[in-house]
């Protein structure tokens, strides 16, 4: 995935976790609204000072909108394996045991 990839694909991560449209976010950074699409669609990479914009309103260092999906993502997929397992008897749980030693 290229850098320019990773850094919108944050930004829209961004805006979707905050629950807002394009428009509102578009407002928020003072941007115009296709200079936005423009960015979430990988038509022009944003600008250092459009970065820092969006650093600055939502609180957040930069690095973090190059990160894959967030932690919370993988903490809840966590959960719900051991909430499975939990529930497997004996049998089940050596067949799943030996299926993860096979991969």
């Amino acid at each position: 995935m290229s850098y320019q990839e990773l850094i919108t694909n944050g930004i829209k991560r961004l805006r979707t976790a905050n629950k807002l449209t394009q428009e509102q976010f578009a407002e928020k950074i003072s941007m115009s609204v296709q200079g936005y699409r423009n960015i979430e669609h990988n038509r022009y990479l944003p600008t250092a000072e459009t970065i820092d914009k969006i650093c600055e309103v939502f609180h957040i260092q930069p690095v973090k909108l190059l990160l894959p999906e967030p932690q919370a993502n993988l903490d809840k997929v966590l959960e719900l394996i051991n909430t499975k397992l939990h529930n497997c008897d004996l049998d089940k749980l050596i067949r799943i045991n030996n299926m993860i030693d096979l991969m």
